[in-house]
């Protein structure tokens, strides 16, 4: 829509600043995951769940998780991603993503999980497995779908927008 309004000579600049708070959001998400790193996510493991622009869909466009996740991408990031509205389906937007069939496989061995998209379904997954199944117990709540205490207590590090 910006470059539209420019070839017609109109300054959006509504619309840029829209463009740049979204941005910035997606870069607070990624220093989360940096954070609960140690500082970088270069060589790590990331198993993210939800990739699609909301929960109870199959659409990956526009989706803050995708542009979250090619961030981390871009820094060094292998992200290993679970989304039910996305099993068995390819798309050029998941290039470079690992796409699981279900949401325990990207957790296997993985440094830490960010939960991208907020599915229902992921509050009522076994955390105690999870736990298990990982390098290290930590999870970005993007979201704030998860309660804290209830993840905490089955060993997680767990970092939430606005939460401790």
């Amino acid at each position: 829509m910006v470059r539209i309004a420019e070839d017609h000579g109109y300054d959006f600049n509504l619309l840029r600043g829209v463009i740049a708070v979204n941005d910035e959001q997606y870069e607070r998400m990624v220093s989360k995951v940096e954070r609960a790193l140690g500082g970088s996510v270069s060589g790590a493991t990331v198993a993210v769940w939800g990739l699609t622009f909301k929960a109870r869909t199959d659409d990956l466009r526009d989706s803050p998780a995708i542009a979250v996740i090619r961030r981390l991408i871009e820094r060094g990031a292998h992200v290993r991603a679970y989304d039910p509205g996305v099993v068995g389906r390819t798309s050029p937007l998941l290039d470079g993503v690992e796409v699981a069939e279900d949401p325990y496989s990207v957790c296997e061995g993985a440094d830490v999980l960010v939960v991208l998209t907020e599915w229902d379904e992921f509050r009522w997954l076994d955390f105690a497995k999870v736990a298990g199944l990982m390098k290290v117990a930590r999870l970005v709540d993007t979201r704030n779908l998860l309660e804290p205490a209830a993840v905490r207590r089955r060993g997680f590090a767990y970092d939430g927008l606005g939460r401790g």
